[in-house]
This record gives structure tokens, sequence and C-alpha cells, in this order.
């Protein structure tokens, strides 16, 4: 057989995926070759993909986890639509992966849990590395399993958790594959098993081995090592952050910016929990954090911070909104800030836990009882979420009232390098607490933002009490009065709408400001639709890329600025939401792009769907 040279050879990018089953590692394994990338100086980004099972029968379909990462020499916007490589450590692996991969793709199979049982489990009545169905592709076999059992012997582990190397060993072999440097792997085992020296030396010697083996292996013709030079990146201190980080940090940063400590009222559910996780290790910066029995509990834990003059947080995904909905109600008639995060997944009901969607932003914009407006925004990368989150509680300090921060799974989990920004750039957020007790009640407003005082509890002279029953515009009282009620509920309205005062006029992120088409989008589907955009456009096509961060009140200028375009695409990871607003708000000839898959949108979905509604003028 003829084998190839040693040179490496220069990719521009690369996308890989590793899978297997939930117990295999996956997200551990990629999480780490991110870190190393990141450090290698490439922009990436990633797409981790969990089995909704808590704890699917090993070896089926249901268990497969994923993830996927996108590296590059230049700006990346996506996780990448079909991996270059797949790393499938089953047979269950394989077959929910394969589907996805162009011809000439490269498949690195661990042929060691390729036996009958598996194979049955997963599905397959013949084995795919003997039928001729894997002709199409680049494929590696290596038993895995064998070789990671081979390395970690002098360990004296037992054969199960031997086995659970095995993503270490896989590992090895990607970084020799993309020269990548094993120092930050091994100095996170360092510390991760500093109490179990056995399991943290027997990963180190899979990790070693898997390097080792792809170093003196002596490859098949077409399979070869790659570099993939580093990326040019703004000057600037980066890290790795994923969304659910960025978030954490936004609200500590917004707590620090506003001189308020911060409470977070919250109950654990996917994919928002470990928001909660990050924040509880930020006491030091003020930062309280409450995991209540359920989410009624968690959003009036919030909400009793906020009235006693912190900044009062929540998270959930939209089954918990459902849950928090009339304490929401109350927050928006007590007039008080509270921040809800709100990380979407999949639905109706319990839905698909672990998959991604769009679809609770007409649950945010309407889901109450009542007119009850709040403010709504929402991030579009994992980065974003760190501004996005400041800017949350910036317009529920400044409007005392509730404001959902829109994220999903997708951004939530996702990672990408991030420009660590100077703090002291921050505008800082204005909070004045009611002092005078001359003429005091609790619905006094200010007259430019309509936002009611905000007296501390204990103040002197300053004693009230708040509910959810109708108050009176004069004094503050419970009031049933048919004209109050109306005045009181056009004021809330006019709050809310006062804060397109101080928020960004809308940009286009890509293209001109006019045109035959606008590909408007809002949240996570951001870098797919702006990849998209930008490859039509090197093609000629006239369309641009509007992004929405604010939902509710939208900036001022965008009725005008969607008006002098010919046609508007509105791609949406839900049934058609934004779309149906845009057209109520502006009536504008918008049309809905959906899909409902618990997956993002691909980059070749959306050039297709943009050059399809392009020939349609032609």
């Amino acid at each position: 057989m003829d084998y190839p040279s040693r040179e490496r050879k220069t990719l521009d990018q690369v996308v890989v995926r590793l899978a297997g089953d939930s117990g295999d590692g996956m997200q551990k394994a990629g999480e780490q070759f991110t870190l190393t990338t990141a450090l290698a100086g490439n922009d990436l980004a990633t797409f981790p993909d969990f089995p909704a099972e808590i704890r699917a029968p090993a070896g089926t379909t249901f268990g497969v986890s994923g993830f996927q990462i996108h590296f590059a020499d230049h700006d990346v916007l996506t996780p990448g639509d079909r991996p270059d490589v797949l790393v499938a450590m089953n047979p269950a692996a394989l077959k929910v992966n394969l589907g996805d991969l162009e011809p000439g793709a490269l498949v690195i199979v661990n042929t060691g849990a390729f036996t009958k049982a598996n194979l049955r489990k997963a599905g397959y009545e013949a084995n795919p590395l003997e039928d001729g169905s894997l002709d199409p592709f680049r494929v590696l076999e290596i038993d895995i399993s064998k070789q990671t059992l081979a390395a970690v012997e002098p360990f004296e582990l037992g054969s199960r958790d031997a086995l659970r190397c095995k993503n270490f060993w896989a590992l090895g072999l990607l970084y020799w594959m993309f020269d990548r440097d094993l120092a930050p792997t091994l100095a996170w085992l360092d510390e991760k098993f500093a109490k179990r020296p056995v399991i943290r030396d027997a990963n180190k010697a899979a990790l070693k081995a898997g390097h080792a083996y792809g170093e003196t292996v002596e490859l098949p013709s077409g399979i070869e090592p790659y570099r993939v030079p580093r990326a040019k990146l703004p000057p600037g201190e980066y890290r790795n952050i994923t969304g659910n980080e960025a978030t954490a940090w936004g609200l500590v940063a917004a707590a620090r910016l506003s001189g308020l400590e911060m409470v977070l009222g919250s109950y654990p559910i996917t994919p928002a929990s470990n928001v909660l996780h990050y924040l509880a290790k930020l006491r030091h910066f003020g930062v309280t954090t409450f995991q209540t029995e359920d989410e009624i509990a968690a959003v009036c834990a919030a909400i009793g911070a906020s009235f006693a003059g912190k900044l009062g947080v929540t998270t959930t995904s939209g089954p918990g909104v459902a849950l928090k909905t009339e304490a929401i109600g109350l927050a928006i008639a007590v007039e008080l800030p509270l921040v809800i995060v709100d990380i979407q997944r999949a639905g109706p009901s319990t839905g698909m836990p672990t998959k991604t969607e769009q679809s609770d932003l007409l649950q945010a914009m309407y889901g109450r009882n009542g007119d009850a407006p709040v403010a709504v925004v929402a991030a579009a990368t994992p980065g974003d979420c760190f501004h996005m989150a400041i800017e949350a509680a910036r317009l529920a300090l400044r409007a005392m009232t509730p404001v959902f921060l829109l994220t999903d799974g997708y951004i939530a989990n996702g990672a990408a390098p991030w420009k660590i920004p100077d703090i002291a750039e921050i505008p800082p957020i204005e909070v004045k607490f009611h002092q005078a007790p001359e003429g005091f009640h609790p619905f006094l407003r200010d007259p430019k933002t309509l936002a009611r005082v905000w007296p501390i509890p204990g103040t002197p002279g300053l004693a009230h009490r708040i509910g959810g029953l109708e108050k009176d515009y004069d004094s503050g009282n419970i009031s049933y009065d048919p004209a109050n009620h109306h005045r009181m509920t056009k004021v809330r309205a006019e709050k809310i709408a006062r804060l397109a005062d101080v928020i960004p006029e809308q940009d286009v992120a890509t293209g001109e400001d006019h045109g035959k088409l606008a590909v408007v989008g809002w949240g996570g589907t951001f870098g797919a639709i702006d990849a998209a955009v930008r490859s039509c456009r090197a093609r000629g096509a006239a369309v641009s890329h509007i992004h929405l961060r604010y939902l509710n009140p939208f900036p001022k200028n965008l009725g005008a600025l969607l008006s002098r375009f010919d046609r508007i695409l509105v791609p949406e990871l839900n049934n058609g939401q934004l779309v149906k607003i845009l057209r109520s708000e502006f009536l504008v000839p918008a049309r809905g792009l959906d899909k409902i898959a618990g997956q993002p949108f691909k980059v070749s979905e959306l050039e297709d769907a943009i050059l399809q509604h392009l020939e349609q003028d032609a």
C-alpha cells in the first residue's frame, strides 16, 4: 500500500464532530478540543448536541451524544453545516450522523464497539464496515477500545473504568491530526482529578497514546495530518465562552454597574441550570443565589429581592416561564425591576429538553392575563449574551419593569472566542432610590420615563404596601375605578414604549439599507443568516441581513428601514412568530421560513431560501 508523507496539509477551515454514547465523554472531549483550538489562535464555533433522555439504554440511537466544532483561519459564524471529520465511537453514533456527511468526509470508527449486540441495538441488519455503505467516505478503522485498554493497563483499572478513558485516546489522535498542543488538556486533568491520581494518570496515558498512534501508525492513502493557521482576530484579550457563562457574567456586570447586589431565584431546568451553577460561584461579587423548590417560588423570591432594593433575576426555560406567568404579572402590576432569562428549548410542555428552539417569543411578548407589556431583548451569539444581559438589567432598572432576555439552547451551550471588554468602557447604570417622605406614595412617577419611584422598605417616612390589585394613579391606593384602570393600563404600556428612546437604532448587519430582499432574524440564528447572506452577496445577490436584539419595544427606525426593501424573509426556529409581529406592527410583505426540528439552521438551507426568493423577482 502507498502511504503519504507526514507533511501537514494546510486547510483554511475544518468541521469536526465527535459522537458516541452519552457515557462516552464526547462533551468533555469536545470542550477540551475547543480549549486547545482557541489557544492555538483559530476562530471557532461549537454545537454540543445532548441526548434528551437522562440515561438512554447504552448503544441505542436515543442515547447518542454529539459535539461539533468548526474552526478556521478566518471569522467563524456557525459550527458548520456538515462535518469534514466524524469520530464515531459506536454503531449508533455512526447511524445517527452518517447522513450529515458529504462524500469524501473522513470517518474515524471505533471498531471495538461494532459487536453484534451493538449493531442490533443501533438497528443495523448488517455491519456497515463490511457492506460497502461507507465506500463514499475516507474511513479510518481503529479498535479504540482495545488501544485504550492497552494504554491504561498499568493503572489496574477495571474494564469499565478503563474504557471510560477512550474519549481521551480519540482526543489524542485528533490533537495529532490537527497539530494541537497536549499541554492545556494535561493541565486540566491535573486540576480536575487532583484527588483521584489514578484516574488522572490513566486519562493522561490514553491522551498520549492516541497522539503517539497518529505519529507512528502508517495511515492509509488520503488520510493525513493537517494544520489550520491562526485567525486574524482584532487585538485584545480573549477567552472561550459559552452563552450561559456570558449570561452569568453579564448579570454580575450589570449588578456592579448599577451598584446593586444581585439575587437570583432559580429552579433547575434544562438548558438554563448552569447559569445558576456559574452564579453560585460568584458570591464574592455580591451575588446571592437561591435554588427554590419550584419555578413559582423562584420568581417570587426574585420579586421580593427587587422590592427590597436588589437586582432581582430569575432564570428558566419555556415551561418554567409558563409557571412563572402569574408572578410576572404581579411584577408588572407592582412595577418592580425583574430580569427574566428565558433560555428557549423545544416545546410544547416538556417538549425536547436538550434541543434548541425559538418558540417563546409570543409567550414573552403576550403570555399573561390582562394587557401586561414587558420589555423583551434577545442575544445573538454566545458572547452577545454578556452585553444583552447588561441591557436587560439596564432597561428593567430604568423603567421599573420586568424584562425578558431571550437566548436559546444553541447559543447557551455553544462556545466561541470572546474578546473580554473593558468594564470601564461600559456605561454605568443609574439607580435612584426614593428618599423624600413629602407627598410620598409608591406610584409617584418620573415624568420622563414614567417609572414609579423605588423606595427601600424601612426607610423612615416611606412605609408602603404594594400588591397585585389595581392602584390609583394619584394616590397608590387600591382602586376599582374604570377610568383609573384604563389610565394605568395605558401608562404601563407607554412606559415600555418610551424605552425606545434609549435603545440603539436598528442597523444592517450585512449589506445595504435598501434593496430587493432583507433577511430579518433574531436571537441565535445570527451566525447562520449572516454566513448565508455573505455567501449569496458574493454571488451577486441583492440581499441584506437585519438582526433584531430589541423586540419590545422595537427600535424607532425599524419600520422605515424595513419599508426600503421589496421583500422580507424571516427565518425562525419556530412556526412563525416574529414574522406575525412584523406584519401586524409594520404592515410589511414579510414571509416566514420556519424550522422546528430542535436543530439550528444550516447555512445551505438559508442560501437556498434566499436565492429562491430572489428568483421569484427575476
